[in-house]
């Protein structure tokens, strides 16, 4: 038997390929994806934009899914066949010194799905089984595929430490910013303002949590705690003048390799800021976003406006590309599944 797998296989070059059937391997997990995100770095990976040493060709899609356990190697004894769950797609190596602190983000050996490894944009998936978690029985599949991002935001807001009544200013309008509007409304800020540049993505934020949505980038000042989710070096530069005097910058976007941010050398220090930058998630950060969507307290599929099947990705593509439209996030259905 074969199963389907969107592959990009060198730079510009993308499709639905056969792939031979997984068989799960020693502490190993099979599973088969119901729904797959795609994003910004999806087309970066597409047009060969990403850093060598993070990619490698032919590469299967997919770093944000979710799906149903197909089978279980020896030594997996905490999923069956049939559990709904989500699985983290940065591997560590759980040895070097960052792993054993903790810090699996920045494990000094770089493995993830969707990168290095196969991803989620195909009829079957393998994963370490110490990275696969059962979702609770009433949480959805659907936001369930949206984890991964939202563990990125939890991570990256847990650092940044936000004060209950704080006020909180988003810069950026995409799928990590309308994420980051909805998770720090776990702290209980007094107000969120999401700066962007699409004006109509407005109504998605304010869906999603924010209590006002502005194009104006001199309605984003006095912020407790602001919060770059741009992945641009412009918005980098509003978030950190956004900050009132001792408050505090969230860096969770990443600007393209190798661009510069320009400041005033004093401002950092003059107004007392502190800069707490984030990469990806770290396996303890991504069991809370699983704990906090069972119970109810995060609904991160809220932002999804676009769905297609896997056979539609030139159409999902199309639209990620676009501005012209209101867009959260792009899903593409790898099968159909219950409990949507």
């Amino acid at each position: 038997m074969s199963r389907r797998a969107l592959v990009v296989s060198e730079p510009g070059v993308i499709g639905i390929l056969e792939r031979p059937e997984l068989i799960p391997d020693l502490n190993h997990v099979v599973i088969r994806p119901t729904h797959c995100g795609i994003c910004a770095t999806d087309l970066e990976l597409l047009r060969g934009e990403v850093d060598p040493a993070y990619v490698s060709y032919p590469l299967t899609l997919g770093h944000e899914w979710s799906g149903i356990v197909e089978a279980v190697g020896d030594g997996v004894d905490h999923v069956a066949p049939g559990d709904r769950c989500v699985a983290e797609c940065i591997v560590p190596c759980g040895v070097c010194r960052s792993c054993l602190e903790g810090a699996t983000n920045t494990c000094e050996t770089y493995d993830e799905l969707g990168f290095t490894r196969e991803g989620g944009a195909s009829d079957q998936v393998t994963v370490p089984g110490r990275l696969v978690h059962r979702l609770a029985d009433g949480a959805s599949l659907l936001d369930a595929a949206l984890i991964e991002p939202s563990a990125v935001v939890l991570r990256g807001l847990e650092k940044a430490s936000p004060r209950e009544g704080a006020r909180v200013v988003v810069v950026g309008d995409g799928t990590i910013a309308l994420l980051a509007a909805h998770v720090v409304g776990l702290w209980s800020p007094r107000e969120i303002v999401m700066v962007g540049r699409r004006p109509e993505q407005e109504q998605l934020a304010l869906a999603v949590g924010a209590t006002r949505f502005t194009t104006d980038d001199a309605e984003a000042a006095d912020a407790d705690l602001a919060i770059e989710a741009a992945g641009a070096v412009e918005a980098v530069a509003t978030a950190v003048r956004a900050a009132r005097r001792g408050g505090t910058v969230a860096l969770l976007g990443l600007p393209p390799s190798g661009r510069v941010v320009e400041l005033p050398a004093d401002l950092l220090v003059n107004n007392d800021l502190t800069l707490a930058a984030s990469f990806g998630y770290t396996s303890a950060a991504w069991a809370r976003a699983v704990e906090l969507l069972g119970a109810g307290r995060i609904a991160p599929g809220r932002i999804v406006t676009h769905r297609f099947p896997l056979e539609r990705f030139e159409d999902a593509f199309a639209v990620l590309a676009t501005t012209a439209c209101p867009r959260g996030k792009v899903l593409l259905d790898i099968v159909a599944a219950g409990g949507d």
